[in-house]
């Protein structure tokens, strides 16, 4: 009995673990996001390449598990929501 529980333990950790990966990723992304935005809004020029290495890596981790896939970001996509929020890009 105490390796099923052993086994069910084992595999709660690995979820949480992809779960707290996922969360910090996530918090990542969103900050990498908000820059691309804020430059956008002041005409600055900008990239989404570091946004999507991060998003890569929370998609290899959904493939693995219990977290959820995200959108790779385009400039059109950032541009398009400066223009609905703000009115400009």
């Amino acid at each position: 009995m105490s390796n099923v529980h052993e086994a069910i333990s084992k595999h709660s950790n690995k979820q949480h673990q992809q779960l707290t990966t996922f969360l910090k990723l996530d918090a990542k992304r969103e900050a990498l996001i908000e820059e691309a935005v804020f430059a956008c809004v002041h005409s600055k020029p900008f990239g989404v390449e570091k946004i999507n290495e991060v998003t890569t890596e929370m998609n290899e981790l959904a493939a693995k598990g219990i977290v959820p896939l995200r959108k790779l970001v385009t400039i059109d996509m950032v541009k398009e929501f400066v223009d609905r929020k703000y009115g400009k890009n």
